[in-house]
């Protein structure tokens, strides 16, 4: 990664912690939808970025998460199965080596293409977010319920930040 990709994701990073923190963190829809946008941040690094490096900054984005939401662990956990999440879905998907772009994001991969990674991922996250802030499994349905609301709802608000901010290709 240059200097300039990386000013990006650190500037990336406070923007999206900044606005998740102090302005989503109150906006939920009668406790089924609570989006979680921060997760773009570890949705669009670069794909030659080394794992260990990305779990690294993935369990330091959710340590980050759980120190302002008081959650002890939950939103670190979840953005680990994040990291592992992205990794077998690009392996899996596109080969890193040979592909140009930089970074997965709707601009450079495509809305199809974007739209599977990103609720893939999102759908994982909130999983283990909804389920260990539960932890029992009496409230299974309403947990997964919650789950497919809060995901829907995030992947809207990604697919419209990438909408806004993402660069297109040049043919």
């Amino acid at each position: 990664m240059n200097s300039r990709t990386i000013f990006i994701n650190i500037f990336r990073w406070f923007v999206l912690l900044f606005v998740q923190i102090f302005l989503l963190r109150n906006l939920n829809y009668y406790n089924l939808s609570t989006p979680f946008i921060y997760i773009l941040f570890i949705l669009v690094l670069p794909f030659r970025i080394p794992n260990l490096l990305l779990f690294i900054l993935a369990f330091f984005t959710g340590l980050t998460m759980d120190a302002f939401y008081d959650t002890l662990g939950v939103h670190t956990s979840a953005c680990a199965v994040l990291a592992l999440v992205r990794i077998l879905f690009i392996s899996v998907s596109v080969n890193r080596d040979a592909y140009d772009e930089p970074e997965p994001s709707l601009g450079n991969m495509g809305f199809k293409w974007f739209s599977l990674y990103a609720l893939i991922c999102i759908l994982m996250h909130h999983l283990v977010v909804f389920f260990l802030e539960a932890f029992k499994f009496s409230e299974f349905v309403y947990t997964l319920s919650r789950t497919m609301i809060s995901g829907i709802f995030t992947l809207l608000i990604i697919l419209l930040v990438e909408f806004t901010f993402h660069n297109r290709k040049a043919n």
